[in-house]
């Protein structure tokens, strides 16, 4: 069961306006990762279902962070169907993301209180996925749709609350960008792990990098 429900999850990313986006085979290699976004500030981490296997590697990620990032929610992302959302909630799963809508996903997760953020990729879909309860809609690809789309739909939709992945960069002048258009939060991810940092298990960059992260998105907030 998720250790923590969908009130929780939007208050964490909420609260630190990032959602790191991460994925590995190697179950201590991701509890390592897990651990340096934690120290650096990190309340809220998507880990992806992408690899065979995923699923067991997510499972030992959630029994670590229940004992050494207690405050850390474990989602899963790239998440499509209700069957593969159902597997990952029975392992703990406190929050779903997909790249795509499907309502089917919504009723799974809304009837154990966990929060589903589906990718979105027009206006129509945001407005039907909040009509199912999807409280985070997630604009997918950020990199094709930019940012004057977060600006257009929010002038007529205000009360929206937007994740962008895909194309975010941890850098002052991105961030900026994305947050003054109106976005809630962004997720990240190949930007904030470069390969060459966990091929040689630099964790020490990846606090920093998650700290220095926070630190800007925070600043763009209050200016």
């Amino acid at each position: 069961m998720a250790r923590f429900d969908k009130i929780a999850v939007m208050q964490k990313i909420g609260s630190t306006g990032m959602v790191p986006v991460f994925y590995h085979k190697d179950v201590e290699v991701a509890k390592k990762v897990v651990k340096a976004c934690y120290e650096g500030g990190v309340r809220a981490f998507e880990f992806t279902n992408r690899g065979d296997f995923a699923h067991e590697v997510f499972g030992e990620i959630v029994k670590f962070a229940a004992k050494e990032c207690p405050e850390m929610a474990i989602g899963v992302g790239s998440i499509v169907d209700p069957a593969t959302a159902a597997l990952y909630l029975q392992l703990g799963a406190c929050f779903v993301v997909g790249p795509l809508f499907n309502p089917e996903i919504a009723k799974i997760c809304n009837r154990r209180c966990v929060a589903y953020t589906p990718g979105c990729g027009s206006i129509s879909e945001v407005g039907a996925a909040q009509e199912v309860g999807c409280d985070l809609c997630k604009v997918f690809p950020g990199d094709v749709l930019g940012t004057k789309f977060v600006k257009g739909l929010m002038a007529p939709m205000p009360w929206s609350k937007l994740m962008v992945t895909g194309g975010v960069e941890p850098t002052f002048e991105n961030l900026q960008g994305w947050f003054k258009a109106g976005v809630y939060c962004v997720g990240m991810g190949s930007k904030l792990f470069p390969k060459e940092c966990i091929a040689s298990e630099d964790w020490t960059y990846i606090t920093r990098k998650c700290q220095e992260t926070l630190n800007d998105i925070q600043q763009i907030r209050i200016s």
